[in-house]
């Protein structure tokens, strides 16, 4: 009962001697799943030619039980043999089974820290029934290095030290310490996280960080957030192929938002804090200058306090105007994730899936959720040639008392990991610019010849036909915002390079990537806003190139923006050192 659902050739159809073949094949495979390692099966057909019939009967000799002597382990020059025996399936001592021997050689191969993991077998000299197994791995690297000085294309100028080794001292352990000063962040943190904190395959991690960002300088709104923060974290195992996970984490937040942020995080229009004072105007277009409303000079100047309410009218309140600008929220994560890929970096085979969720948990002072999923298939072709199917979808939204996903929690698209031919975080909703109290050098009076006098510093101008202070744009350009739904999508055909001996390190391959980001929340005055509108997903395509060095993935791509606007950013040639495409 076992053995006949390997039985290709059915009754009644044509004879195959293709599928006779393969299930021969597929039989011996099976026993040796058993320890039978050197069964032999034989098809033998019994031809009636007069009714051109065939009956065949597959003759199994399963000879004696193989059992595993020894397993051996060479190649593992930085990686200790207990980082590779702990993904052993294959016991010594036990039954040899063909199933159980392939499948660790490719966890050895999921690990990522070597390029290749082979087995070899060996029949123990004087028995019939014994084997010694030996894995034979070519290790890589398994970080990545940022020396004192380095140039990122988004980051600019890079000042610091930032190590992250999955393979610590070839432990298996996943260590990071950061220390680094960019144009827009300034981090120091430090992550730790051990594989196999039980022998069950639990593993249990932490980390801690500060972080300074200016956003302003990845193309994103103009703010600052400063974050302190730690999170404890496990992992458990579900089976072969799916893992669980659980997070705790605490976070502080603070925004600074000077007085040029936009008005989705603070209201607009805004004072300056050295003027206290506004004189009513009109202006002289013949000298370009702003005069008192009946140019004689008198209350020419009063003090703000003077102020009708109506001569201030203010924009829909911003994100900081109703929540506050310092947050400490405490979250809790869960994910799901289930892989088959073949090889922890650069697979070229197999699927991956995640789904994560991160809940701020009520009593935070911002009460959120966020929803993600990510997912891959590569499906092997003809000649090393490979096709590769990418997504990447979030959504987000808060619960309680918040009405709307935090800004500092959304989601950006454009650039590597995302929609290559866009600049990175530029796809999306983008802000309004702040609207700010125009100043004015007041005068107090005016000589014989017309010229002001008394000059009086800074004031705030009237406008006497509204009654209201006069205001303008604090930039003239917006800046990306993000949005919390994210949708993106890739098709990638990776293609093996003439001329490189070693295939394994290096990527290659030509690509078209969709999406975009939208919000459910849209200010009436935000531009390329929108809920979701498959309609005005941005697209791409191009080529891409990533080279695994001694210091991390090297990544670069050529990529041509197929449907840009006019308030799209652009960028043909992007590269990165630490992730691959």
């Amino acid at each position: 009962d076992q053995l006949t659902p390997y039985l290709l050739p059915k009754p009644e159809e044509t004879f195959s001697q293709v599928k006779v073949t393969n299930t021969e094949e597929l039989l011996t495979k099976r026993l040796g799943n058993d320890g039978y390692n050197f069964a032999r099966v034989s098809a033998i057909p019994e031809i009636n030619d007069d009714e051109k019939l065939v009956d065949l009967k597959f003759f199994i000799d399963p000879g004696k039980r193989t059992y595993v002597r020894r397993i051996d382990f060479s190649g593992n020059h930085r990686t200790s043999d207990e980082v590779l025996r702990r993904e052993m399936r294959q016991m010594e001592s036990a039954p040899a089974s063909q199933s159980n021997i392939e499948l660790s050689r490719i966890r050895l191969e999921r690990l990522g820290f070597f390029k290749e993991a082979k087995v070899e077998t060996r029949e123990v000299p004087g028995t019939d029934d014994m084997i010694d197994l030996e894995y034979v791995v070519e290790e890589q690297s398994s970080g990545s290095l940022a020396a004192s000085v380095g140039f990122s294309q988004d980051s600019g100028l890079i000042l610091g030290a930032n190590i992250q080794q999955n393979n610590f001292f070839g432990t298996g352990k996943q260590v990071g310490i950061g220390l680094s000063r960019s144009n827009f962040l300034t981090n120091v943190s430090f992550n730790y996280m051990e594989p196999y904190y039980t022998e069950d395959g639990v593993s249990r991690g932490f980390s801690v960080y500060y972080r300074k960002a200016d956003l302003d300088e990845v193309n994103i709104a103009s703010y600052t957030t400063n974050t302190a923060g730690a999170a404890l974290n496990f992992s458990y195992p579900l089976s072969e192929i799916q893992r669980l996970g659980f997070s705790l984490g605490f976070a502080n937040t603070e925004i600074e938002a000077g007085i040029g942020a936009v008005q989705e995080i603070k209201s607009s229009p805004r004072f300056f804090d050295f003027v206290n004072q506004y004189f009513v105007s009109e202006f002289d277009s013949a000298t370009g200058k702003y005069n008192d409303a009946d140019n004689d000079g008198k209350e020419a100047l009063l003090p703000i306090s003077a102020l009708s309410p109506s001569a201030t009218p203010s924009s829909e309140p911003g994100f900081l105007d109703l929540y506050g600008d310092e947050f400490d929220n405490y979250t809790i994560s869960t994910n799901w994730r289930r892989s088959t890929l073949n090889r922890g970096l650069l697979a070229t085979r197999g699927t991956s899936q995640t789904l994560s969720l991160e809940v701020a948990l009520p009593g935070s002072d911002t009460e959120y959720y966020k929803l993600m999923y990510n997912g891959q298939l590569l499906v092997p072709l003809v000649n090393d040639f490979v096709l590769r199917f990418k997504t990447e979808l979030g959504y987000g939204d808060g619960y309680g008392d918040l009405d709307e996903l935090p800004f500092f929690e959304n989601f950006y698209a454009g650039g590597f990991g995302s929609i290559r031919g866009y600049k990175s975080n530029t796809l999306g909703p983008h802000s309004t610019p702040a609207q700010i109290y125009r100043i004015s050098q007041a005068a107090t009076g005016y000589d014989a010849n017309n010229q002001a006098t008394g000059l009086s510093g800074a004031a705030y101008v009237v406008d006497p036909s509204t009654g209201q202070l006069v205001s303008t744009s604090f930039e003239n350009d917006t800046d990306p915002f993000g949005g919390n739904v994210l949708i993106e999508t890739s098709i990638e055909l990776l293609v093996p390079l003439p001329f490189v001996k070693d295939q394994r390190s290096v990527r290659s391959g030509f690509f078209f990537d969709a999406g975009n980001v939208f919000s459910s929340n849209c200010r009436s005055s935000q531009l390329n806003c929108s809920g979701v509108d498959l309609s005005k997903l941005r697209y791409s395509a191009g080529f891409g190139l990533t080279w695994i060095t001694g210091m991390g993935p090297l990544t670069f791509s050529l990529a041509r923006a197929l449907n840009d606007e006019a308030i799209d950013e652009t960028e043909v040639f992007q590269f990165s050192l630490g992730r691959t495409f």
